[in-house]
């Protein structure tokens, strides 16, 4: 009986416990006093993401861009350093993985390979200019990440409205990608999961066996004493911002090689891969292996609420509730916690 009610304050205690119930009983809540059942609603949410083959290739292919922007996220958070460029980063990484499948004749897979290489390091430069401003100017990364995204992404569409535009349409998307460039598809499912698969194995093997991946938690913990310590602090920041860049990239390069094999303006960004990758990062506090867990958790409710709101008559806009209340709950109780440990330390 002790153990498990030493188990059961464990699970009451941690702050992830708290805000997943926390959000199912407000989304309960919700769900009642617009007249609807929660148990149907959550059941629906469940078969619109699980319930059949079609329904897990659609949370696959949503799942792979989420986890992949959360790990962009969670990268230089482990390091105390928040990245808001995304939305460049991603898009800078797609155009220019269509550029070179334009302008580059190889054969499969090197094609592929370089290509998706291409956008990784074109995201990579994007997240390295903010690590550079702020070393040599002093420029705040959290600003100019995020202002930087917007002449990039501008800089995007002019490509795909202009110099890149597919002349057959009258549409702002670039032509369809040649064979040797197009993503294949491993039962059904594009081979992109199994890339996005091996980054996360290797972000997480950095982070937990390496004496790099010690120094970034470290600095994440207390930035003033990993300088004390003798560790490189710019040095850092640079090399996380740019890793992070470069997983942004890959997921625009990893995006527009699959279906439908070409850049569309606004496609990159109109799903919100950038800031749903941002709360699942927040969620893992900047965990790698966590924010993959929860990056594919809100791609599964993102997809369930479309099967919820088929099945039933409740808009798919209460999983983005869910994913509020998630956050604010998580966040509340981390705060709680917090100075409860403060507390008595004092």
């Amino acid at each position: 009986m002790t153990v498990l009610q030493t188990a059961g304050r464990g699970l009451l205690a941690s702050p992830v416990a708290l805000a997943l119930l926390g959000s199912l009983l407000v989304g309960s809540i919700i769900l009642i006093g617009a007249g609807g059942n929660p148990v149907e609603a959550y059941a629906a949410i469940v078969a619109g993401a699980f319930g059949g083959p079609s329904q897990w290739r659609n949370t696959i292919s949503v799942a792979v861009p989420v986890v992949a922007m959360a790990l962009a996220v969670a990268i230089p958070l482990r390091a105390g350093v928040v990245n808001l460029g995304g939305e460049g980063q991603i898009v800078l990484g797609g155009i220019t993985a269509v550029a070179v499948g334009t302008v580059i004749d190889l054969p499969m897979p090197v094609s592929l390979l370089v290509a998706l290489a291409a956008g990784a390091a074109a995201g990579g430069l994007v997240g390295w200019v903010p690590a550079l401003l702020e070393n040599r100017l002093g420029v705040p990364l959290l600003v100019s990440s995020l202002l930087l995204s917007y002449p990039v992404v501008a800089f995007g569409s002019y490509l795909v409205r202009f110099p890149l535009r597919d002349p057959g349409t009258g549409l702002p998307q670039t032509p369809t990608l040649a064979e040797a460039f197009r993503m294949p598809t491993v039962f059904g499912v594009g081979a992109g999961l199994l890339i996005v698969v091996a980054v996360v194995v290797v972000i997480v093997m950095i982070d937990r066996r390496t004496p790099f991946g010690y120094e970034v938690r470290l600095t994440g913990l207390n930035r003033r004493f990993t300088e004390y310590a003798g560790v490189d602090v710019p040095r850092m920041v640079t090399r996380v911002m740019v890793g992070g860049g470069a997983v942004a990239g890959l997921v625009g390069a990893i995006v527009v090689t699959s279906f439908p094999h070409r850049f569309i303006d606004g496609a990159l960004i109109a799903p919100s891969y950038t800031w749903t990758g941002l709360l699942a990062a927040m969620l893992a506090r900047a965990n790698p292996l966590g924010a993959a867990v929860a990056g594919a958790s809100f791609a599964a409710l993102q997809v369930g609420g479309f099967g919820m709101e088929r099945a039933t008559d409740i808009p798919r806009e209460l999983s983005s509730v869910l994913q509020a209340v998630v956050i604010v709950i998580l966040a509340a109780s981390i705060g709680v916690a917090g100075r409860r440990t403060r507390k008595n330390e004092v």
